[in-house]
């Protein structure tokens, strides 16, 4: 059984397909065009899907809550960057860290027992995300109202749309997962990341993403990021067509370094972008010249079409013009076989012609257009309509015409009318025995 066919495209979708194709450099025409049927011939998302798919990121057009967020961080090459805990110093710091350290054992032994046997009794609701831009907006106002306004600016918006505006962007994107128990936190956040040093510098090099990994939305990065320790800031970018995490910093981190470190990072990663603005800049003059083909195409077949459509036009008149002159001639030949008939007709209903001899008789002489003379004898009896219909049967006289007497100058009523409808005789018209009556042609009239 034949496979039923497809309809047909639009121009409008013919377009939406050929750019699809171009961006995402997809060789089948047919996995083109499922795409684009799947998002409504969307094709920035289509678009945005398709590059996700293939580079791991989560869509900004339609997240799935519960898929893992998927990012590169199995570059070898990634640099990460610990600050440790300052070692117990002099007799007095080892003898409290000495004393300090079976009771942390036992207090952080306990803690982590307690919370995988809840996880048996009480899932982690922080495992299930159903409101990511929430839990974001949620984490900046508990941050303000701790920290104040004076922090660098916060992407308000799920971690899936920060990378895919990073991408889009080509921006470095910051990361940092607020550890809301550990110790070091509060004096990061005080101390290095609300210094005016470290928020100007954020806010004009990079896009900055926060949350809380008590919040779903920042647990579920953390799961992705896998960080060993607080605070957490990961810088992640476009490089090798997939957004990557470049650097890791890891521990309480001072302003200055906090600088230099992530300046260090940029520094050593800034070829990548630049090569991907390149191959950009590439792909989008390849887009404009193909738009621009595909413009001089249209306008071509425009012109060949308007062209044809003219050519048809032309045909057809010409074609209407030749039926016309045919159907006139038909016309004529329908007339003139017509008058040919009709002029058989009246010579054969014309009476005979009387003798010479004979007294009631009338020789009159015709003189007809094309000055030929025809000569007949008619009785004075006889209605002028006879001599009228022995005219009418020549092949020489015209098909309307008149008969006039020389003179006095008169039309002889040779047809009937409303006023006479039983023309004269000869006699009665004042004919004598030899008569020359001439015909005037009244066929242009």
């Amino acid at each position: 059984m034949a496979a039923p066919e497809e309809p047909e495209l639009s121009q409008a979708q013919t377009e939406k397909l050929l750019q699809f194709q171009d961006l995402t450099g997809l060789e089948s025409i047919d996995q083109c065009r499922r795409t684009l049927e799947q998002h409504n011939w969307n094709i920035e998302a289509a678009v945005q899907d398709r590059l996700n798919e293939e580079e791991g990121v989560p869509s900004v057009f339609n997240p799935p809550p519960s898929r893992p967020l998927q990012v590169n961080t199995t570059d070898h090459r990634v640099y990460s960057y610990i600050v440790s805990r300052p070692q117990p110093r002099g007799l007095l710091g080892w003898s409290y860290y000495l004393i300090m350290l079976p009771f942390r054992f036992t207090y952080y032994t306990l803690l982590d027992i307690f919370r995988f046997a809840l996880r048996f009794v009480r899932p982690d609701p922080r495992g299930r995300v159903t409101d990511p831009v929430g839990d974001v907006v949620s984490f900046i106002r508990s941050f303000e109202e701790k920290y104040g306004r004076s922090h660098p600016v916060f992407y308000q918006g799920a971690y899936s749309q920060a990378l895919n505006d990073a991408k889009r962007e080509l921006r470095y994107l910051l990361v940092y997962l607020h550890g809301d128990d550990h110790q070091d936190t509060d004096e990061f956040c005080r101390s290095t990341l609300c210094t005016e040093e470290v928020v100007t510098f954020v806010n004009t090099r990079m896009l900055f993403w926060a949350c809380s990994t008590s919040k779903p939305e920042g647990y579920r990065v953390s799961q992705a990021l896998r960080e060993n320790t607080y605070p957490f800031l990961a810088m992640i970018m476009l490089k090798d067509r997939k957004m990557t995490v470049v650097g890791r910093l890891e521990g309480l981190i001072q302003p200055e370094d906090f600088v230099s470190q992530l300046t260090f990072i940029m520094e050593a990663n800034q070829t990548y972008l630049m090569s991907e603005r390149l191959e950009r800049e590439e792909r989008s003059q390849t887009q404009v010249l193909r738009q621009q083909q595909d413009e001089a195409y249209q306008a071509s077949l425009r012109a060949d079409q308007e062209k044809d459509r003219k050519k048809r036009e032309e045909e057809e008149q010409r074609r209407q013009e030749e039926e016309k002159v045919r159907q006139c001639a038909l016309a004529e030949e329908r007339r003139r076989r017509t008058l040919e008939e009709e002029k058989e007709r009246k010579s054969e209903c014309l009476p005979p012609e009387p003798l010479t001899d004979d007294p009631e008789s009338v020789k009159i002489v015709f003189k007809l257009p094309n000055d030929t003379r025809v000569e007949r004898r008619f009785l004075f009896g006889q209605s002028l309509t006879v001599i009228y219909d022995f005219l009418f049967s020549l092949k020489e006289s015209p098909e309307k015409f008149q008969i006039v007497t020389n003179f006095p100058r008169r039309v002889l009523p040779c047809l009937p009318t409303e006023e006479q409808p039983n023309p004269p005789t000869l006699k009665e018209a004042g004919l004598s025995r030899s008569e020359v009556l001439f015909v005037q042609d009244l066929t242009d009239d």
